[in-house]
């Protein structure tokens, strides 16, 4: 960086930014954490108008406003339902942003050795910039766009199936071309072998085909992923835009978006490994689309659902003591957070222990259920992990389950076969009466059947969850 200012300010922002990820971590600082990131993405914006490269600000500022009102309409008019897939779209821009980064740094080298060649300067601070740099800066400037463009595709790709699936708009079950993980290999070798002619100066159309095949990798990678593990990828594709954005930084020689892609990478890398672990499953499994599927025959759910109404369920949770409540993405469709967030405080206001399950992979985004309950003033000291709770379920009188399926389904503990074999579960069967709040007797977004809804100490709530609980409120004492 030419500018002192700009590199000082650059440094505030980063700042802002660990302290922005730090804060996150917990909800009663996630709120404070927000402002952090948005002053220091504030003073970033405004540094890099002001530092090396500066010009077309009217071009600049025109395009930010764009980009301003197209932000604020998605933040007014998205659900928090909706909120998996504004990330997923999100990430996908990133990496377009990415690719198309790296093809303007290939272009410029090109215009340069031209302009070299014929004893002629160049024009524009980045121009300038490569003008500079030697052979084998030159070579290093290719690796760093090459990977800016591979990684950006694959995420771009990725993304936006991500988004599909998330949002409905394509089918959520894993799925394959013939060839499976031989195809990603393949794409994925032959990616490397024109990487290499690129870098032996065989031309910008070995650059072009490097991108096809990410782009079809990143395409069938996130096809091959079921709908169970869509919160890892979300958190995944996370981890890939900010490798994008570093290498993006790289290319454009901005210490900032080197800085900042970093710590997006990382913090999403972890994450993903975090919530892997929290499904018994491997990171490397879960992205190849090693889950998401059936291992054989699946085991026979013998009984049938025994319906309750609103009468049964008031006078079950008016005798009992230990009540724990277990929030699914049934809950985020209905709407229903600030019904649950009532019922809570009528049944704490009777002295009775009420407390709340959350799963790490509960939603289809990390901390899905926690922003809602936060949203809906539930007090945190009465949120617990999975880990803090599941020990308890046998002391407690009556577990309410509102639109779960995965994360409280008894077969990833019974069923070697089952898609979510080996996935560490929220045991609420254990309880001695389970009530699940669901629309119908549908298997869920993921497709797995579910044997607690057929156990003797489980009664089906059939409905809309903020429907059934806006009945079940008028009857509690």
């Amino acid at each position: 960086m030419d500018f002192g200012f700009t590199t000082a300010a650059y440094v505030v922002a980063a700042v802002l930014f660990i302290f922005s990820l730090g804060g996150l971590s917990g909800q009663e600082s996630a709120k404070r954490a927000v402002w952090y990131g948005i002053v220091g993405m504030a003073i970033a914006v405004v540094a890099t108008l002001m530092g090396p490269g500066a010009g077309l600000w009217w071009l600049s500022l025109i395009l930010i406003a764009m980009g301003g009102v197209v932000g604020y309409q998605l933040a007014t008019k998205v659900e928090m339902t909706q909120m998996p897939e504004l990330v997923a779209i999100m990430h996908s821009l990133v990496g377009l942003a990415a690719v198309f980064v790296g093809f303007n740094a290939d272009i410029t080298i090109g215009m340069v050795e031209v302009a070299k060649a014929a004893g002629n300067g160049v024009e524009g601070v980045f121009a300038e910039l490569v003008a500079k740099k030697t052979p084998v800066e030159i070579t290093i400037l290719k690796v760093e766009l090459v990977l800016g463009i591979w990684i950006g595709a694959v995420t771009f790709t990725g993304s936006l199936i991500a988004y599909g699936k998330l949002s409905g708009r394509v089918d959520s079950a894993a799925a394959k071309l013939p060839g499976g993980h031989l195809l990603n290999a393949g794409a994925a070798a032959l990616s490397l072998l024109f990487a290499i002619m690129y870098f032996g100066d065989a031309g910008s159309w070995t650059l072009i085909l490097l991108t096809l095949l990410a782009l079809f990798i990143g395409y069938h990678l996130i096809m091959g992923i079921g709908g169970a593990d869509m919160p890892v990828v979300v958190s995944m594709l996370n981890s890939y835009s900010g490798w994008a954005a570093a290498a993006i930084g790289f290319s454009l020689g901005n210490d900032l978006l080197i800085v900042v892609g970093a710590l997006v990478g990382s913090s999403g890398a972890i994450l993903s490994y975090i919530m892997c672990k929290a499904m018994n499953r491997s990171f490397v499994s879960v992205i190849l689309g090693g889950f998401g599927g059936a291992a054989g025959p699946q085991m026979e759910v013998e009984g049938e659902q025994i319906a309750i109404d609103a009468d049964g369920v008031a006078a079950a949770l008016n005798e009992a003591d230990s009540i724990v409540i277990i929030p699914g993405y049934g809950m985020a469709v209905a709407q229903a957070q600030t019904a649950v967030a009532d019922l809570t405080r009528k049944l704490r206001a009777q002295g009775k222990n009420v407390r709340f399950a959350i799963h790490p992979v509960a939603g289809r985004l990390p901390g899905h259920m926690n922003v809602l309950l936060a949203e809906a003033k539930v007090p945190y000291d009465i949120v617990l992990e999975m880990d803090e709770i599941n020990d308890d379920f046998p002391e407690t009188d009556v577990a309410i389950v509102i639109g779960s399926n995965d994360i409280v389904n008894p077969a990833a503990q019974d069923d070697p076969n089952s898609p979510i074999a080996g996935m560490p579960v929220l045991e609420c069967w254990k309880a001695k009466q389970v009530f699940v709040s669901k629309r119908g007797q549908g298997t869920g977004y993921s497709g797995i059947e579910n044997p607690l809804f057929f156990k003797e100490n489980t009664r089906m709530f059939y409905g809309d969850a903020k429907a059934s609980l806006d009945t079940l409120l008028p009857k509690i004492d």
